[in-house]
């Protein structure tokens, strides 16, 4: 089970571009929430993403299932878009590719 402040890194996630691996985490995300079976907020950086999945934006291409995925894992669910620079997850996983 992962918690709060614990990373999970899944390495079986998928591959793609950088917007499916927005999307990639977001399921990935999802599915973790799910396991733990504990009320979540999601937060992310991606702007594109995050307004797909908040209905100011229709997704295109792949975007079409990933958010069918993301709704069938999840459900109606928000998420709230902070600065890439506020992300500390984000930042953390950005210096641990630089290692």
């Amino acid at each position: 089970m992962a918690w709060r402040g614990q990373v999970v890194i899944d390495r079986n996630a998928g591959q793609g571009d950088s917007m499916a691996a927005e999307w990639l985490a977001l399921l990935a995300a999802l599915r973790v929430a799910i396991e733990t079976g504990t009320d979540f907020v999601l937060l992310g950086d991606a702007l594109a993403v995050i307004d797909q999945v908040n209905g100011r934006a229709r997704p295109s291409g792949a975007g079409v299932q990933h958010l069918a995925a993301a709704r069938a894992l999840a459900g109606d669910f928000g998420i709230r878009h902070v600065k890439r620079t506020q992300n500390l997850a984000g930042i953390a996983l950005a210096r641990l590719d630089r290692r």
